[in-house]
């Protein structure tokens, strides 16, 4: 049976779009269900990837075939930080969440019972996945590879950032250019500035601000490109990191196992470029998410052991719970 102990209205999710903690987040306990067995409302809540005032837009297709397929209203609550996801999917007032790899172990960690839906491929027939980029201007001579980053100002983008943060302090560690992936650490090896967004740890490379810096690939290789926010060549490549597990959809399992069962399906059956054009959902080129991601093929749990090892490998105080 659907657990439907507790909803979160639009005023509620309005109030902890930056928080989504359990005080004062909780909604009205109705009881009500939808004809196909849904709450009346779900939650879904995301962090951007880039510094997006409207992140909503990107998931469009999205909530318009979860509307479709549950017959609830979806209420999408852009939060501030990865910690706000992860605590409000804990306190129980999100019920679907959009999580890089390093936040779902991070979730997992911490005591949010979940299950993946999901996880975003960039075109169809790929895999999921991507890199972490080391990103220095092109004319800047004096950073070719991980060891320059020593002694120079570094955008990372966010503490809770699988490819923003956790895999580039392992590379960082694997340079020898920082003994752990303590703050005390990296502050002794560098000067560290948190962009946020994986955009404004580029555009900070771009402009100087930054030395040299850490985004995911498809965000300096297109993303900005076809915005033009970069010019192709502007930005050189000094690292890569192995392949990453791809962003996951990821249900509260306060939801129940049918309710589960049916989004899995609904998320690695109908939410993809292919699906959404047939319905009639959007037309032309229809990207989800604001990674651009294709659509959503299955993911498992265990997909994500490459991350918990790099937890090991960093000692990062943000992979404990």
């Amino acid at each position: 049976m659907i657990n439907v102990n507790r909803r979160v209205g639009a005023a509620a999710a309005l109030l902890c779009a930056t928080a989504l903690v359990a005080a004062g987040c909780s909604g009205s306990d109705t009881g009500a269900t939808t004809a196909q067995g849904f709450p009346e409302t779900l939650t879904l809540a995301a962090i951007p990837a880039e510094n997006s005032t409207d992140l909503k837009s990107s998931y469009g297709p999205v909530i318009e075939r979860l509307e479709r397929e549950t017959g609830a209203k979806v209420e999408f609550v852009q939060a501030s930080d990865y910690a706000g996801v992860v605590e409000g999917l804990i306190a129980g007032n999100v019920d679907l969440a959009f999580f890089g790899p390093f936040a779902y172990v991070v979730a997992g960690i911490n005591g949010a019972k979940m299950t993946p839906l999901g996880a975003v491929v960039k075109n169809e027939g790929t895999p999921p996945g991507y890199q972490s980029y080391g990103i220095a201007r092109a004319d800047n001579a004096a950073v070719n590879g991980l060891a320059d980053y020593k002694g120079k100002k570094v955008c990372f983008v966010d503490p809770g950032s699988t490819s923003g943060f956790l895999y580039p302090t392992a590379g960082l560690i694997e340079k020898g250019v920082i003994a752990s992936g303590s703050e005390a650490d990296i502050s002794a090896a560098m000067t560290p500035i948190y962009a946020g967004g994986h955009d404004a740890s580029a555009l900070a490379v771009k402009s100087g601000s930054c030395d040299a810096g850490f985004a995911f690939d498809t965000m300096v290789d297109k993303t900005m490109v076809d915005k033009g926010d970069l010019k192709p060549g502007e930005l050189k490549t000094v690292w890569k990191s192995e392949t990453i597990a791809g962003s996951v959809f990821v249900a509260n399992n306060k939801l129940g196992t049918a309710a589960i069962d049916t989004l899995r399906t609904v998320f690695t059956e109908g939410m993809n470029a292919k699906a959404f054009q047939a319905d009639g959902i959007c037309s032309d080129e229809c990207r989800i998410t604001d990674e651009r991601a294709w659509g959503v093929v299955p993911a498992q749990d265990s997909d994500y052991n490459g991350v918990r090892h790099v937890c090991e490998v960093t000692g990062s105080k943000k992979c404990k719970g």
